[in-house]
């Protein structure tokens, strides 16, 4: 089955069927050129997909980012980055291997193709020409005889006619012999050219056109051919990374298989944990106990009473602050102001009315966390810088890492000083290459850098080591520099009024833990129901300044005063206090020098 026997005489539709070969292949190249787009594209857009949801370093979201969902979703991005660099090779590989292949063979399918049609219309040409001579042979050799057949019959007449001479016969006869052999001479010719295109021709359809058309069809097919073999590159490419893929799939399912929701229920139990023990439970309240005094008790209790008649049914004159009720008295003025009542909002009676035991208990349930001092955070004071203002075991996590950030910059103040010191003993022994005394300065400073950190981190690891419970109580320096209500450890009222003259900005802090809260509980519930009998002295105080207790639950002292202290400062800046058996009340902590007597305090 060949072209040059079957379509010996199709060479125009030829010639249109291996043009149109040609641009199908471009065709196909063109389709893959834009799949390769497509795939760049793609990977592109998978990138940036995986970039954008990747977790901003060094910010708080990278930080969210410990637990094994998150980090498993974080690997689940990396591996589709990995997935689009796949789809990157793919538009790389059938570029290289199809579009720029293809290309090249087009071109030479080209001039092949050129070549092989620019011979078969030479030898068109060439038959063309011979059938033309053919038949300029014949109509020459035609025209003769006929010329020769008129002389002919001319002569005949000529010879027929008595009245012609003999010279004019002889001369029709001579005519006619020279026709004759013109038309012997043309019948030559046209025979010996008839010959030649009949060789030429059958040389034409047996031999050059067979053998162009072969070579076309050779061509074609070669086309095919290559075309195929494209198709099967084409998705070998796509093969080649399916393994590739699938291992970042696999690494998919891997990740989403590590995920550990009982990890990252611990992880949520470190990151929140206050380290605050529950409350307790809370006692009953007998409101019937009034009842049952007797009328010398009523007339005692009135008695005492002299002056205050605000006292309420089942309520007391010291007026102290239920457990479960926010602290929202303002803190007494700092003692250099020149007097208490020049300061609006000044120092509040401590006494309040009692709301319902359910509203107490629901406002401390739902209550947050005290902050180290609200109102300097909301005039933008910073954070203590021993975490005070964090729960127990959050403090904890920050002191630790506060720590572990100090050691690694005293590790690489002290590679850069070893670096110094190695080079200063090149320079001692190479004098050539440098002063040594030019880096004497950069080690001292060096030297200097590595000793402050290391005094930074011993404060910070004492204030750890206490927060672990592996030191006794703090000293009175590492409270001032805390700022911090010890709950474990309650100081002395005159220590928390230093204290809070050491907060930021000048406000006092009015952090108390809920723990120390609840371990003062039974004995606030205690004294609310105790009949109205003198509280024991538990210690005395000096007034270091003039007081006047205008507000109901305060008392007024002068300055140099000594009073008795019946109930020490309960972390919310006020300390009752004794005149006489008739005369006690509150006043700011910051006013009083407190001594308190242990026995007492003991007993």
């Amino acid at each position: 089955m060949s072209w040059g026997t079957e379509l010996w005489d199709q060479f125009d539709n030829l010639e249109k069927h291996t043009q149109w070969g040609i641009d199908i292949l471009e065709k196909y190249i063109k389709f893959v050129k834009e799949r390769t787009e497509i795939e760049l594209s793609y990977a592109k857009q998978l990138r940036n997909l995986s970039k954008k949801y990747q977790p901003k370093k060094n910010s708080k979201e990278e930080e969210e980012y410990k637990y094994t969902s998150c980090k498993a979703f974080i690997s689940n991005l990396n591996e589709m980055n990995d997935y689009a660099g796949q789809h990157e090779v793919i538009s790389e590989n059938m570029a290289s291997q199809i579009i720029v292949d293809l290309a090249r063979y087009v071109q030479e399918l080209k001039q092949e193709r050129k070549s092989n049609f620019h011979d078969g219309r030479k030898a068109q040409q060439h038959i063309e020409t011979c059938w033309k001579q053919l038949e300029s042979s014949k109509r020459r050799f035609e025209r003769d005889c006929k010329e020769a057949d008129r002389a002919q019959q001319y002569f005949e007449k000529m010879d027929a006619d008595i009245n012609v001479t003999k010279a004019d016969v002889e001369k029709a006869r001579q005519q006619a012999q020279i026709r004759h052999q013109m038309a012997e001479d043309s019948k030559a010719d046209y025979s010996s050219i008839l010959q030649k295109f009949n060789h030429e021709q059958h040389e034409y359809y047996h031999t050059h056109i067979p053998n162009i058309f072969q070579k076309i069809q050779e061509m074609e097919e070669r086309r095919i051919v290559r075309m195929g073999e494209s198709m099967k590159t084409y998705a070998e490419v796509d093969r080649q990374v399916i393994p590739i893929i699938g291992k970042c799939l696999d690494g998919i399912v891997k990740a989403a298989e590590s995920i550990d929701q009982k990890n990252d229920s611990q992880l949520v139990i470190e990151a929140y944990k206050s380290g605050f023990e529950p409350p307790g439970d809370i006692e009953f309240e007998d409101y019937t106990q009034p009842m049952k005094r007797t009328v010398s008790d009523n007339s005692l209790s009135n008695s005492r009473g002299e002056g205050k008649p605000d006292l309420k049914f089942g309520g007391k004159s010291k007026g102290k602050l239920w457990p479960f009720i926010k602290k929202n008295k303002p803190p007494p003025p700092p003692p250099a102001s020149a007097s208490p009542s020049a300061v609006p909002n000044g120092p509040q009676s401590p006494k309040q009315q009692k709301e319902p035991l359910s509203h107490r208990f629901n406002e401390f349930m739902t209550s947050k966390p005290k902050i180290h001092c609200f109102r300097s955070l909301k005039r933008g004071g910073a954070t203590p810088e021993d975490f005070s203002n964090l729960p127990p075991e959050q403090r904890r996590k920050k002191l630790q890492q506060k720590v572990d950030e100090l050691n690694k910059e005293i590790q690489k103040e002290m590679d850069q000083r070893d670096a110094i010191t190695k080079m200063k003993d090149v320079y001692l022994k190479n004098p050539q290459m440098g002063d040594p005394a030019s880096l004497d300065h950069k080690l001292a400073e060096v030297s200097q850098n590595i000793e402050k950190l290391r005094v930074e981190t011993q404060k910070f690891e004492a204030w750890l080591a206490e927060v672990e419970g592996r030191l006794p109580a703090r000293s009175e320096q590492a409270r001032r520099q805390s700022g911090l209500y010890d709950s474990q450890n309650p100081p002395t009222v005159n220590n928390c009024a230093q204290d809070r003259e050491s907060s930021p900005d000048g406000s006092y802090t009015e952090e108390q833990s809920q723990e120390s809260e609840m371990k003062v509980l039974a004995t606030d519930f205690d004294d609310e129901f105790d009949d109205e009998e003198p509280l024991p002295a538990i210690g005395t105080c000096k007034a270091l300044y003039t007081f006047e207790g205008q507000n109901e639950g305060t008392i007024s002292v002068v300055e140099g005063e000594t009073l008795y202290v019946i109930e020490e400062d309960k972390g919310d800046g006020w300390t009752r206090i004794r005149r006489n058996e008739d005369e006690e009340g509150y006043v700011p902590t910051s006013y009083v020098e407190v001594c308190l007597d242990k026995n007492a305090k003991d007993s």
